[in-house]
């Protein structure tokens, strides 16, 4: 019954509400009758005074029972809630207006009358009540005589038995009853209020906890979205949980996709490898056991053609175990780009002067276009020489015989564009957005017993974000490649 939040706090609410009616009725109640006591008093406070100016009561320790009796009788006519005592010098009672039997007392106590009579005392003052043991009423009293020798008392009891009891007075005043239920409609009025307001905020803790348990219990990869608060004053609690909540399972859900991303590329990693790791190691294996196996029927020039052969295969497993651990090293955060100052167009000289070999080879023209005053760059100079490497091997690699390869270096505003453009085959549109994958390749490299292993173009993106930086590619078919980045130039500082 108790296990939402709302029926918690309406519980807790109808019930704070009960004890502050109940709080509020008790001391209102309280509060009336001592206000009622408070104005009684003070309008008759002079009363019994004014009955013993007009009466002589007690002549020398002596009642006068007729004037007594007159007073008796007009008090009882004027007023019936008023009870009239007449007491001695000591307190005790002498004569009283009430039926046999009613009086429970012989004495009453003196000192709250002296305070009466001599102090400036703090109105409702309450004295002993006749007819209760144990009840306090309040009163006006007048000594006898008011001047001379005192002879008693007339006290006057200001409260009769009809206001006794709680329940008669409510009874005998609709004012009292008017007020009680002003109070219980006031109090349900704002308890019936209270669960509204509390509905509507927890509803909107309640939509919050129903999402969170549909997104744990789902198996779906949505991110869960709650509506936006639109208020004009800011946000409160509740809407900064829903945002951050939102966020949440937002970043979750992306965390899960790269999870299943990372998933799939390990997958194609293990298989990519492994394909590529078995080719060459079967053709070196072969090659191998042939010569052991012929070893006394081949001619020398064979036996070199097989061990070339071999060679060959070893260092392009050499470098695809070296790029595998280049491009581990890139995918850790251990690695960080080193960045210092460099000029930019002596690296690319001595990195083209590399590949010149390599070009001639293949009757490919291998040029570069720099700029005069070229700025230096801030980068790291090991890993941008790596770029510049893999670039330029790509495209003499791409690049069929009397093609060019062109690499330009331009200052732009704080950084300095790198271009890498060849006369190659080209890049299928298709294609492009998946070159920079690791281990892929393009449909002719495959086939091409000069395949790579299709992870230099992954390698160079990993260095470039490590900069900050990003790589474009364009390119047509029939026309040739161009690889364009850039990196700043180092700062005036």
């Amino acid at each position: 019954m108790f296990r939402s939040l709302y029926s918690k706090l309406a519980a807790v609410l109808t019930g704070l509400f009960c004890l502050v009616g109940l709080a509020i009725i008790i001391v209102t109640l309280f509060s009336t009758e001592m206000y009622q006591q408070e104005v009684n008093q003070r309008l008759n406070r002079r009363l019994a005074a004014q009955i013993v100016a007009e009466k002589i009561l007690m002549q020398e320790n002596r009642v006068n029972q007729e004037a007594l009796a007159d007073i008796f009788h007009m008090l009882m006519v004027i007023n019936p809630s008023i009870e009239v005592y007449l007491l001695d010098a000591r307190g005790n009672i002498l004569e009283f207006s009430a039926s046999p039997g009613k009086v429970k007392r012989s004495r009453v106590d003196l000192e709250p009358i002296r305070d009466m009579l001599e102090k400036d005392v703090t109105i409702p003052l309450r004295g002993d009540d006749p007819r209760d043991p144990g009840g306090k009423k309040v009163f006006t009293v007048a000594r006898i005589p008011e001047q001379g020798q005192l002879q008693g008392y007339l006290y006057v009891i200001l409260g009769g038995e009809t206001y006794d009891s709680v329940v008669q007075k409510l009874k005998a005043s609709y004012i009292l009853q008017l007020s009680a239920w002003m109070i219980f409609a006031s109090l349900f009025f704002a308890l019936i209020a209270g669960l509204v307001l509390f509905a509507s905020l927890t509803g909107r803790l309640k939509r919050l906890a129903n999402a969170m348990d549909a997104f744990r219990s789902g198996t779906g990869h949505q991110p869960m979205k709650l509506p936006r608060p639109k208020r004009r004053h800011g946000t409160d609690d509740i809407d900064r949980l829903e945002l951050a909540f939102t966020e949440m399972s937002a970043r979750i859900e992306d965390q899960l996709d790269q999870l299943h991303r990372s998933d799939t590329m390990r997958r194609e990693l293990i298989a990519n490898v492994s394909h590529d790791l078995r080719t060459p190691l079967a053709t070196l294996q072969g090659y191998i056991e042939t010569m052991l196996l012929k070893e006394d029927d081949l001619d020398p020039p064979t036996r070199r053609s097989y061990l070339e052969t071999a060679i060959k295969h070893c260092e392009r497993l050499s470098k695809l175990v070296s790029e595998l651990l280049e491009l581990a090293k890139l995918d850790s955060y251990d690695i960080r780009a080193e960045r210092e100052p460099f000029n930019l167009s002596e690296l690319v000289q001595d990195v083209v002067q590399k590949f010149q070999i390599m070009a001639s080879d293949k009757q490919i023209t291998l040029s570069t276009t720099c700029e005069n005053n070229l700025p230096f760059v801030n980068a790291d100079i090991g890993l941008i020489e790596r770029v510049l490497e893999n670039l330029i091997e790509n495209a003499v690699r791409n690049t069929p015989p009397g093609g060019s390869v062109r690499l330009l270096l331009k200052p732009q505003q704080e950084n300095v564009a790198v271009q890498v453009s060849d006369t190659g085959h080209g890049i299928p549109t298709q294609d492009l957005s998946q070159i920079f994958n690791r281990f892929y390749q393009l449909e002719k490299s495959r086939k091409s017993e000069q395949g790579h292993s299709g992870l230099g173009l992954a390698i160079t993106k990993k260095i470039l974000e490590l900069h900050d930086r990003s790589i474009d590619v364009a390119s047509a078919l029939g026309t040739g490649t161009t690889f364009s980045f850039q990196l700043p130039v180092k700062s005036p500082a």
